[in-house]
């Protein structure tokens, strides 16, 4: 039995009520009271289509999967198989009895992320800013920028070439084409001769290999040029084949190169780091508040930008969130040049000013030293809600795979809180609400459960 939208809760009048034998306090179970499903189901309702095929799975049900997936940093396959062991996301998804089956295909969640879109998840990260209240319309935020890896290989040159040459000798099979060769024993040696291609001693024969490699891959591509059908050629292949050709003529100190061949748009950052002085992925933006660290705003930039570039789509994606714009932006030294952007004032840190009094002194080294504070709050998004490499394809997967580390970031911070003002209540403290910034709405609901 599902929860359906716009009603509430029923008992079950043949069996034990699933709800009834939880712990109702469980910060899980209180987020799932507090969330607006029915607003959720107006909004993506549009995406769905009736009297086509197979009726569709609920929409709670998929958004409640969407958020245990990022929550508890499981894949598609797992959240699945969790749902049916878990008996606390059951009822988070809307289900009133406990269900021994699978809720459904995990591919089925992909189908039902490309159907709402990156607008879509951007509507659930909005939501989880609303759902702080007033914490979240600080007038102070923090900026920084990180890495979002994407989930490929170490890129080389050599690796690059191999690849093309499988493509190729698969697509000559596919066709049922007899190719003249298919260098499978020459490619298996030159393979072995890669290694190691920056020790001096194996600099030269590397160079020589990657050299034989891009000539057999140009010479696989002339034949099938020569060989396939001509519709499949110029309707379908031809595209892939101009592709394959910029690829190996590119160079190492090439600008815009390809470093996948099923990830075009991955770009190389360079952050200053010692155990990995380059990073494979996009550059990210985030936006938290100085006090309460609510995520406010991230952005997925296509392009290696200068720090200093990606504060206007930052600030205005603060803006859109909230519905109030941010007066002081804390950045760190990397962010060099604008002192004011759209409107909002940029601060980095540096030496106080001869005529700085005592207490201008005081107070700016404590917003530099709390400027640090989204330091780990991008460390819990990489380790805690699997930001740390992205399996989404393309660039609207690295938007959504971005947001909805926000949106687990921001429900995992209200369900602590939740968890403190629980603890303040039945220890008789209420100073422990100051710890998290609890807020009166919170309180009330706890007094009255």
């Amino acid at each position: 039995m599902l929860i359906t939208s716009g009603t509430g809760h029923q008992t079950n009048l043949f069996g034990t009520d699933l709800l009834q034998q939880l712990d109702p306090n469980d910060p899980l179970l209180r987020l799932a009271s507090v969330l607006p499903w029915h607003d959720l189901d107006q909004a993506f309702a549009k995406h769905y289509c009736q009297g086509f095929g197979r009726p569709a799975k609920p929409i709670r049900l998929m958004v409640g999967l969407l958020i245990l997936k990022q929550l508890e940093d499981l894949s598609d396959e797992a959240v699945v198989v969790q749902f049916k062991r878990n008996p606390y996301y059951q009822p988070f998804c809307g289900f009133t009895e406990f269900s021994c089956k699978l809720p459904c295909d995990s591919s089925e969640r992909v189908h039902f992320r490309k159907r709402i879109g990156a607008e879509g998840i951007d509507q659930l990260f909005q939501l989880s800013v609303r759902l702080h209240g007033k914490a979240a319309l600080e007038d102070t935020v923090n900026i920084d920028t990180t890495v979002q890896e994407k989930n490929i290989t170490y890129p080389t040159d050599g690796k690059l070439a191999i690849k093309i040459i499988n493509r190729l000798n698969k697509l000559a099979k596919a066709y049922g084409i007899q190719q003249r060769r298919t260098y499978g024993k020459e490619v298996k040696t030159l393979r072995l001769s890669l290694r190691h291609f920056r020790h001096v001693s194996c600099r030269a024969k590397a160079k020589k290999a990657l050299k034989q490699l891009r000539t057999i891959a140009h010479a696989l591509i002339r034949e099938l040029r020569r060989t396939l059908p001509c519709f499949a050629l110029f309707e379908r292949y031809e595209k892939d084949f101009l592709f394959y050709e910029r690829v190996l003529n590119q160079q190492p100190k090439d600008s815009n190169k390809i470093y996948a061949l099923h990830e075009p748009e991955v770009y190389c950052i360079g952050k200053g780091k010692d155990h990995k002085p380059y990073e494979y992925g996009n550059k990210v933006s985030i936006a938290a508040t100085a006090k309460s660290n609510i995520i406010v705003g991230v952005v997925s930039h296509p392009q290696n930008l200068h720090d200093s570039k990606t504060l206007t789509e930052v600030l205005a994606h603060c803006q859109n969130s909230r519905s109030k714009a941010v007066k002081t932006g804390v950045c760190d030294r990397g962010y060099r040049g604008p002192k004011t952007v759209d409107g909002t004032q940029i601060i980095l840190p540096a030496a106080p000013l001869n005529r700085d009094n005592r207490y201008q002194r005081d107070k700016k080294r404590k917003r530099y030293q709390r400027r640090a504070a989204i330091e780990p709050i991008i460390g819990h998004l990489k380790s805690d809600f699997r930001l740390v490499r992205n399996f989404l394809k393309g660039t609207v997967g690295d938007r959504i795979n971005l947001l909805m580390a926000a949106v687990a970031w921001n429900f995992s911070l209200w369900m602590r809180l939740f968890f403190v003002l629980i603890l303040a209540v039945n220890i008789r403290k209420p100073s422990l609400l100051r710890l998290f910034g609890g807020t009166k709405t919170l309180f009330t609901e706890v007094n009255s459960a």
